[in-house]
Parts: C-alpha cells; sequence; structure tokens
C-alpha cells in the first residue's frame, strides 16, 4: 500500500461521503470496552450530512441505543470487498428524537423496519459525529489483485498498490 494521505475538512466529508455512499451498510459497535464483537450490528445509513455526521434510523428501546445513553463512543466498520473498499469511522452517538429529521431521512424502505411508518412511536435517531476516520482503496479489481498476490508471494514484492487516507472531519 502507498503512504497515509491525510484528508481535512470539506475534503474528508466528500470522500466519507463517497465511500458511505457505495457501502451503505456498516456494523454499528456500541460498548467498546467489551471488545469482544458481541454489541456490532448491521446497520443502515440515512445520510451524511454536510458536516460530515452519519444518520441512521433505530428504535427506542434498542439494546444500541442503551448503550449510547451509557457511552457514546462507537465504531462503524464499511466493507466493500468487490471494489476493495474499507472505512472504520470513531466517532461520538447521540440519540435524536427530531420530527422534521425523520422526514428529512425518510424513505419507503424504513417501514420494513417501522411499520408504523414516520409517526412510529419507537423511531429514533442515530447521529454520529466522527473523531477521527481510516479507509483504505485497493486499486484494481479482484481477479488482478488475486493474481497480483500471487505474484507477489512468488517474488518475494508486494505489487498491491493502493490508497490509504485518514480522515479529519
Amino acid at each position: 500500500m502507498s503512504e497515509t494521505k491525510n484528508l481535512n475538512n470539506k475534503e474528508a466529508i466528500d470522500k466519507l461521503k463517497n465511500l458511505v455512499d457505495e457501502i451503505n451498510i456498516c456494523l454499528f459497535c456500541t460498548n467498546l470496552k467489551t471488545d469482544d464483537g458481541s454489541k456490532c450490528s448491521p446497520m443502515t445509513v440515512q445520510k451524511v450530512c454536510d458536516q460530515g455526521n452519519v444518520w441512521f434510523f433505530s428504535e427506542k428501546n434498542s439494546d444500541k441505543n442503551e448503550d449510547i445513553v451509557q457511552n457514546k463512543s462507537v465504531q462503524l466498520f464499511f466493507s466493500h470487498p468487490g471494489k476493495n473498499s474499507y472505512l472504520v469511522v470513531n466517532g461520538d452517538a447521540e440519540i435524536i428524537i427530531d420530527r422534521k429529521k425523520i422526514e428529512e431521512l425518510w424513505s419507503p424502505l424504513v417501514k420494513l423496519w417501522f411499520p408504523e411508518g414516520k409517526d412510529d412511536p419507537n423511531l429514533s435517531i442515530i447521529k454520529v459525529k466522527p473523531t477521527t476516520a481510516y479507509c483504505w482503496d485497493v486499486d484494481g479489481n479482484k481477479m488482478i489483485n488475486f493474481l497480483k498476490r500471487a505474484a507477489s508471494v512468488g517474488i518475494g514484492k508486494n505489487l498491491l498498490t493502493g490508497k490509504e487516507c485518514a480522515l479529519s472531519i
């Protein structure tokens, strides 16, 4: 891999938006002190706003919301193996109940989890404000990279190239 590129402000937010739009589903991890993965669950991102915040819908009485009330530190792990794109976001989460924001973020797919729609009494929003984020993009497609890996083993030199970046939002 190449050297780490540091992206700041708008450039970092744009990179975050692009990666999250491509991947869309992450492992959302709370209660980070357990460090055993038991507090991670797949969640669909609704939006990354212009400030770089990552928005989700959640049930008010969920374990995830309870964990966030106890400790706002969370991690989001995104992976798109088909494109060799990976992203980890460390941040602070906040539970929000806001009808206007629900309207803004709502999509018909959300009704699968909240059958009563936008007025579901158990509907809440989680806003994650990133504190740090890191991404990795490997150049080339899966087959090319498989061949590069095999050749790398044979010649003893890493032929894979890519981009690693630290995002400061």
